[in-house]
């Protein structure tokens, strides 16, 4: 009986992990601006702003120990009425905030936003044979012609000649104790 109690007890926290888990996992949206970076870039998009005089507004990108929206690297918002967007290339690594101000001098959004470094290109990885590691001859080996493979030869027989008499020979000595 203790055993079903406890399962009816943890249905309610299995059901909230799994509804959980469902979710959709997107980029962070902040106060009507959506944030988000890709290797050393950094783009925002907002649906917020309205076009006054042909402007949908100016993002900023702030580094650390920047203040104010002015004190960033600025871009002008482009786009349609459903959605504008701007994007700063080459960031470096690091914490920044980008800030969102429409044509019309309201603020669209702020957010906070980390650049990893980039990867080392010693650290990337390198394409691997398709096939595995081929064994054999390959390059490793010259054509010497008939001659090397003759004088070759009779090395190595002269050898196993050579090896068959001393056996012989050792094999025939009396052994003393």
């Amino acid at each position: 009986m203790s055993i079903s109690t406890s399962l009816l007890r943890l249905g309610p926290t299995v059901a909230a992990a799994a509804a959980l888990a469902l979710l959709p996992a997107g980029p962070a949206a902040a106060d009507g601006i959506s944030v988000s970076t890709t290797g050393n870039t950094v783009s925002v998009t907002t649906g917020a702003c309205s076009q006054i005089n042909g402007h949908w507004g100016t993002a900023s990108l702030l580094g650390s120990g920047q203040a104010n929206f002015s004190q960033g690297r600025q871009v002008a918002l482009s786009g349609t009425s459903a959605g504008q967007s701007a994007a700063w290339s080459n960031v470096g690594a690091g914490t920044y905030t980008v800030i969102v101000v429409c044509s019309n001098g309201s603020t669209a959004g702020t957010q906070s936003v980390v650049v990893s470094p980039a990867p080392s290109p010693s650290a990337s990885p390198t394409a691997s044979p398709s096939r595995g590691v081929m064994g054999g001859v390959g390059g490793g080996s010259r054509d010497y012609g008939a001659i090397t493979a003759v004088a070759g030869g009779a090395l190595v027989g002269t050898g196993i000649v050579g090896t068959a008499l001393y056996l012989r020979r050792r094999a025939g000595r009396p052994r003393h104790l």
